[in-house]
């Protein structure tokens, strides 16, 4: 079984490694069955935002032995959504975050600060 910290952590870790901008986490695990945490950040282009989600990817399969469930809409890339289960990872084109709204959508859902998973200054200077 998957730890859900540690997947949240190194999903965390991939997205800031590639850039990604205004990573939110939502804690859904109490309004919905679908996950426990939303991750949502954004790319400033088709190839950011694939290369973010590639970046999440590699890393879990590399570091934690994990693939997806599902990946829908990364022939787009306006909006890619990896399904690991516990945790749904969203990557979004600008454009495209702001049409969503996901946070206002779950707007009940506590989001946990960035912070609290990792030190986003420590991971910039590895």
């Amino acid at each position: 079984m998957v730890d859900t910290q540690k997947l949240l952590k190194e999903v965390l870790l991939a997205a800031d490694d590639r850039k990604a901008l205004d990573i939110s986490v939502i804690s859904v695990r109490d309004l919905t069955v679908l996950a426990d945490y939303f991750v949502i950040c954004t790319g400033t282009s088709t190839t950011h935002v694939k290369s973010i989600a590639d970046a999440v990817m590699k890393k879990l399969k590399e570091n934690m032995e994990t693939v997806p469930h599902h990946v829908e809409g990364y022939a787009s890339a306006n909006w890619i959504l990896i399904d690991y289960g516990s945790i749904l990872v969203h990557v979004f084109l600008n454009e495209t975050r702001q049409f969503y709204l996901l946070e206002r959508l779950w707007n009940d859902a506590p989001k946990i600060p960035i912070d609290e998973i990792i030190d986003i200054k420590k991971a910039e200077e590895k």
